[in-house]
């Protein structure tokens, strides 16, 4: 099944083109990396995709659900991790979650076991009363994935969800994204990090706007006589500069 689906999504912010002509397809149960430099494109995609952003032409699927047309029902069966997400540093890691809970509409009757298996699959269970201004980069991130899961979501958004998270932290909130595919969520996930873009079944890289090259990590090496993904998209990068 298709999760994602774009054709030639367009966004402009005056004379800058910050996504041009995007065409991609997402697979329902695979973790997809979005890579570039910054300034790339990749937030605006993701925004063109949970309904945040309109696009200056083109259309986007997210679930069946048109972004634009359908924005409201969409929201349904998505959550989005944006690089600042919005934990209330004053509140404990339990009221946050509760906070999440009642903004998606979850019944209270039905949020104990959900909230209990996230925080438990997090490792925050025996932090629940701990305030959120007290927890380490790592530990944040991961409540708010928990916030972010609380209603159930079939497809995660995560911009950039590691960004200056330590290497400890960042090895287990990869864990955690690996357990959520048993699950059969789909993960389109951001990052400035190759060694993370590594890990996903297909990667895209974005520069100005355009995806460039869109396979799985492996594919892309290969073609490229590249013994990483660096060097890869390095090489990738300066043909597109060339022409």
């Amino acid at each position: 099944m298709i999760t994602i689906k774009t054709e030639k999504l367009t966004r402009k912010f005056a004379d800058l083109i910050a996504v041009d002509d995007l065409n991609l397809q997402v697979e329902e149960g695979e973790i997809f990396g979005l890579v570039g430099p910054d300034g790339a494109g990749k937030t605006t995609t993701m925004r063109l995709l949970t309904g945040i952003l309109e696009p200056t032409s083109g259309q986007a699927w997210v679930y069946d659900k048109h972004t634009v047309k359908e924005a409201e029902p969409l929201k349904e069966n998505i959550a989005y991790m944006s690089q600042r997400f919005g934990l209330y540093e004053e509140l404990t890691v339990l009221e946050n979650i509760n906070f999440y809970a009642d903004v998606y509409g979850v019944a209270k009757e039905k949020r104990h076991e959900s909230i209990e298996r996230l925080l438990g699959f997090s490792g925050l269970l025996p932090f629940k009363e701990r305030f959120a201004g007290k927890l380490s980069g790592g530990m944040k991130q991961k409540l708010g994935l928990a916030c972010a899961l609380i209603h159930t979501p079939k497809v995660l958004f995560l911009d950039e969800p590691t960004n200056g998270v330590d290497p400890v932290s960042r090895r287990d909130f990869w864990k955690i994204l690996y357990d959520l595919l048993k699950e059969r969520v789909t993960i389109f996930c951001s990052t400035c990090y190759l060694d993370e873009a590594e890990r996903c079944r297909r990667v895209g890289l974005m520069h100005k706007g355009k995806l460039l090259r869109c396979e799985s990590p492996e594919k892309i090496k290969k073609e490229y006589n590249a013994k990483t993904l660096e060097q890869a998209f390095i090489t990738i990068i300066k043909e597109y500069e060339s022409r």
